[in-house]
């Protein structure tokens, strides 16, 4: 069984200013499990402009501490990202999977910031999507409680995520770019 998880809302800022945000997302407090951020690999494609990133994400596991010793695991977890931004369509897709007991379950995580349609100088698009998925080594009843406590882990994440976020681009821009929208 896969456990599905979707998210869409806008940022009220320009999607320059959430790129530019996106990398200072880490450390904040709301997502206080993220230790750690390392570069990988950055890599510019001279012909297109995109900037494609790879980076290791180092975390502090929130999963019960039951099962983290039942599947051999640690508290330390890591996450592999890779991100795309291409400036020409002000387009940036990231994908995430789970490095750390990936052997049991798989998180796949899909993000897109583009645009908003409706207010495309002032408001950018966030898109989220997860796919959780027990491997076939555990037992199915076993396997189908994991997915759905690393949904509802995932899911309040994301809300913590969101609020982090915020907080950074406040930090780094002010209050919301939103001043022509109202008029």
């Amino acid at each position: 069984m896969v456990q599905y998880f979707s998210n869409a809302f806008h940022y009220d800022h320009p999607w320059a200013k959430v790129q530019m945000g996106m990398w200072q997302k880490y450390p904040n407090p709301q997502c206080a499990h993220v230790i750690s951020v390392d570069v990988l690999d950055r890599t510019i494609d001279p012909q297109t402009g995109i900037i494609r990133t790879e980076r290791l994400l180092g975390c502090k596991q929130a999963a019960p501490a039951w099962a983290v010793k039942f599947l051999g695991g640690t508290e330390d977890a890591y996450v592999r990202e890779v991100s795309f931004v291409d400036p020409i369509t002000k387009t940036t897709t990231i994908e995430s999977v789970n490095l750390s007991l990936s052997d049991y379950l798989t998180v796949v995580e899909k993000i897109t910031y583009v645009p908003s349609i409706a207010f495309p100088k002032t408001r950018t698009t966030f898109r989220q999507t997860a796919e959780i998925q027990a491997r076939p080594k555990l037992w199915k009843s076993v396997g189908c409680q994991i997915e759905l406590m690393s949904l509802d882990r995932f899911k309040q994440n994301a809300i913590r995520g969101k609020e982090g976020f915020e907080g950074v681009l406040r930090r780094l821009f002010g209050g919301d770019d939103n001043t022509q929208d109202a008029a």
